[in-house]
């Protein structure tokens, strides 16, 4: 029965590289997929393309692409990301540029675009986001970008016609790793049992190593071993569906049924429609056992028809984040710490700051669960003091930082290592729009550039 060999080269924008190549190298793989691309991470590459149109892609790119590519000669595997975010086509030159000059201008690199949808955003003002309830047109003079979850149709057509490496903008997580699955099985996109178990294969592979035990670690509650030599999950995809889930030989990292039950849920409203741009998954069925030789088989995954909608990020411009913070240590540092924050607050109302927000935190008391949870009986060594505000204006967002700077000399007792910086807020609406409407396009890079 044929078999092919998918893995995960990175599960997010930021991944470490090496995992990638030893699977390159070592793991016999057939596809390799590098899942780069969160929501926020679009807009904010829109903005770079409006500052430079050669721009707009993964800033790893480079990076990642001239440790990959001088590896294909002799491993011949192919290559399947969304690092092209916001410029497909300037990612594909990129990368056809990065080839050449390792010798590898033969290889096929095909940009799968027309997921960027900000052209025909007007018409759909009158949509509610989906996040606040309020229509789109509300927020239409500080819109950014607009990006449409695209499937895996125009990958899969991409390989049929000989690409290497296909580098696409927002195309869907899952679909990355479903479309070479597709193409490979020569299946029909109305497939859609055998599409609901591709879709079940790329949701365990998106996230890199969080199957392997990366995000499933809790020393002396949940232990894996070696987290420092994590490797990178690679799935065993059979003609019929079945999956065997594995990792590299001699790399850290853990695999168990609790791992990947933890993974199939990770992200999933209802386990039993799971919604996709290509087909709506059925996960609640999915039956995970260790094998005998240690890898984990999963099975029972399927499928139904599509909505004939799709999801749409839309990054708009939210104001401007000014934060800072101070350190205190040593007996009742809780208390001065909160004596901090006092004044800030009032000094804050006494300047009449036009701030939308405020956030007073005390780091390793109550900054992630507030009153959720009762603060420790033990009073810390040290605790860090992070004031935050919300606004409109940059000046506006400054005043925080001046403000507890001025700590050091103005009490209370004993603060250091203030710190402060501003940083732009680029929030994230979502909308649903006809599929149809999405015209997807491929653009091939080859030859001299």
């Amino acid at each position: 029965m044929k078999t092919i060999r998918i893995a995960s080269g990175a599960g997010y924008g930021g991944d470490r590289i090496e995992p990638a190549l030893h699977i390159i190298t070592q793991g016999k793989a057939d596809y390799i997929v590098f899942e780069c691309l969160a929501e926020r991470t679009i807009a904010l590459a829109q903005k770079e393309k409006q500052d430079d149109i050669a721009r707009g892609y993964n800033p790893l790119l480079d990076y990642r692409m001239e440790k990959i590519i001088p590896l294909l000669g002799k491993h011949p595997v192919k290559i399947i990301t969304n690092m092209g975010a916001a410029n497909p086509r300037a990612a594909a030159r990129r990368i056809h540029e990065i080839a050449l000059k390792n010798g590898m201008g033969a290889l096929k690199i095909a940009a799968v675009e027309g997921d960027d949808v900000l052209a025909i955003l007007p018409g759909y003002y009158d949509q509610n986001i989906m996040e606040t309830g309020h229509r789109l047109g509300e927020i239409k003079e500080r819109i950014i970008s607009a990006n449409a979850y695209i499937g895996g149709r125009e990958i899969s057509r991409a390989l049929k016609e000989g690409a290497d490496i296909v580098i696409t903008g927002r195309a869907a997580d899952p679909a990355l790793f479903a479309a070479p699955l597709m193409f490979e099985f020569q299946k029909e996109y109305d497939d859609y049992d055998f599409l609901g178990k591709c879709v079940a294969a790329g949701h365990l592979l998106e996230c890199g190593g969080q199957v392997t035990g990366g995000y499933y670690a809790d020393p002396g509650y949940k232990d894996v071993p070696e987290l420092w030599n994590l490797g990178f999950p690679i799935i065993e995809f059979s003609a019929d569906g079945g999956m065997m889930l594995e990792k590299l030989a001699g790399t850290g990292g853990l695999l168990s049924e609790s791992i990947v039950k933890e993974q199939l849920l990770y992200e999933i409203q209802d386990p039993a429609a799971y919604l996709t741009p290509d087909v709506i998954a059925d996960f609640s069925k999915m039956e995970v056992v260790k094998a005998p030789d240690g890898r984990i088989k999963i099975s029972g995954a399927d499928g139904r028809a599509k909505t004939g909608t799709l999801k749409v990020s839309v990054g708009y411009a939210d104001g401007y984040i000014g934060e800072a913070e101070i350190s205190y240590g040593g007996h009742n540092c809780v208390a001065r710490a909160r004596l901090a924050g006092e004044i800030i607050e009032k000094r804050l109302k006494m300047l009449n700051c036009r701030c939308d927000e405020l956030r007073l935190d005390l780091i390793g008391v109550n900054s992630l669960y507030r009153d959720a949870l009762p603060e420790p009986d033990r009073e810390p060594n040290e605790v860090r003091l992070r004031a935050a505000v919300r606004a409109k204006t940059e000046e506006a967002a400054k005043v925080i930082g001046y403000e507890v700077e001025a700590l050091y000399t103005n009490g209370p007792a004993g603060g250091g290592g203030a710190r402060s910086r501003i940083h732009k807020v680029v929030s994230v609406a979502s909308i649903l729009i006809p599929e149809p409407v999405i015209k997807p396009t491929i653009f091939w890079m080859e030859g001299k550039v």
